[in-house]
């Protein structure tokens, strides 16, 4: 339990050093806000090309092997980050980027379900709380770890920034690798290694799933909440250092730090509200202060940077209340509409461009900040609409 408990911490630490390597970047390379957003499209990619894939591998081999395969990925990704250092390319970053997605792709498909069949069955949610009580800490961990190890308040271009992003990568590459060994030789329940029998075509279901608009709803809504809260903390470090002249990268991502914190503490201040409100309201309520403060966000200054930091409290409960309800109902095709909503989550990759694009043209991140506030207001019409149909 304790080493599968890891996998959602390890996971947690890969997706939020992202938003340090787009500060990073953005000075190695001097790129534009659309080029130092590709760090996110070639990861979300990762996850978008593989969330099938792993899906069918979780079934034809067991939980275990599936959990090891995207282990093995994610350190093989990591080590990556050492000869993409030392050719000083971009390109073999994003590689390296999308190589370790695809692994986190096998793992987040795997380790929940893993979780839940790793003891009895009426203790399976609160096993399944537990351990994803860490990914918040892994996110917190990562941008700490980037803010240490690898920014400067002085930025660093050229080679020398390009080598600061070695030592932590081959830390990561090493735990992840030794984490592997460890599942390896571990015994496991047999419902955590044994495959499951297959009946019927393999992508039996989805069809169905295009018919359902209710369902596909909430699969753009999730595609424009994740693209809100990827965005949002891909620039918050980069908007800090735009509208709080001199705060410098380091000090900007320690602001980033306290954003997930917020976003930790919003889940279980969420979790208390929906055990006395439903969900489709709440998502409503909490969508409607985003919509408010990324558009304060657009002004700039002290205020709006605090509005920015802020919006990472309301988007707490959005992902899982979206996951819910979109598969309320389902029934036999649970399983295709979760994948189908993990898909999803491409929106990082779009919208994080899209705010990145919009950041070149006007000339100032603060306008990016429109498009976080065009999600919002996505999620909050299909909370509308699901409270209307009666879906809470």
């Amino acid at each position: 339990m304790v080493l599968t408990t890891g996998l959602f911490f390890l996971w947690g630490v890969a997706n939020n050093l992202n938003d340090v390597l787009i500060a990073h970047f953005r000075h190695v390379f001097s790129l534009s806000d659309f080029q130092s957003g590709l760090v996110q499209s070639a990861f979300y990619l990762g996850y978008f090309c593989f969330a099938i894939p792993a899906a069918l591998a979780a079934e034809r081999l067991g939980y275990k092997a599936t959990v090891i395969l995207g282990l093995l990925l994610f350190g093989g990704g990591a080590l990556l980050f050492l000869p993409a250092s030392t050719q000083l390319s971009y390109g073999f970053f994003l590689f390296a980027l999308f190589v370790i997605a695809s692994g986190l792709a096998f793992l987040e498909t795997a380790a929940n379900p893993m979780v839940a069949v790793m003891g009895p069955a009426e203790g399976a949610a609160q096993r399944l709380n537990l351990a994803q009580a860490f990914n918040p800490l892994g996110s917190i961990t990562g941008v700490a770890l980037g803010a240490t190890l690898i920014l400067s308040d002085a930025p660093r271009q050229g080679a020398a920034g390009a080598a600061a992003v070695q030592l932590p990568y081959l830390g990561i590459a090493l735990v992840v690798l030794g984490w592997a060994a460890a599942l390896t030789f571990t015994r496991f329940p047999r419902a955590a290694m044994q495959a499951e029998a297959t009946t019927g075509p393999i992508f039996a279901g989805y069809g169905a799933l295009l018919r359902r608009p209710r369902y596909l709803a909430g699969v753009a809504a999730q595609f424009f909440y994740v693209g809100a809260q990827v965005g949002i903390w891909s620039y918050l470090i980069r908007y800090a250092e735009s509208v709080v002249p001199g705060i410098g990268a380091q000090k900007a991502a320690w602001l980033l730090t306290l954003s997930l914190a917020l976003f930790m503490v919003g889940r279980f201040i969420g979790a208390a509200l929906l055990s006395r409100f439903d969900g489709a309201r709440l998502m409503a309520l909490f969508a409607g202060i985003n919509i408010v403060l990324s558009l304060v966000a657009v002004t700039g200054g002290v205020v709006g940077l605090a509005a920015l930091v802020a919006t990472s409290f309301f988007m707490s409960i959005l992902y899982p209340t979206i996951f819910v309800l979109s598969l309320r109902g389902l029934g036999p095709l649970t399983k295709a509409g979760a994948s189908m909503i993990v898909m999803a989550i491409i929106g990082g990759a779009v919208l994080t461009m899209a705010m990145g694009l919009l950041s070149d043209l006007t000339g100032t991140i603060r306008t990016a900040m429109l498009v976080p506030a065009l999600c919002f207001a996505v999620v909050g019409l299909y909370a509308w609409a699901a409270r209307r149909e009666g879906v809470a």
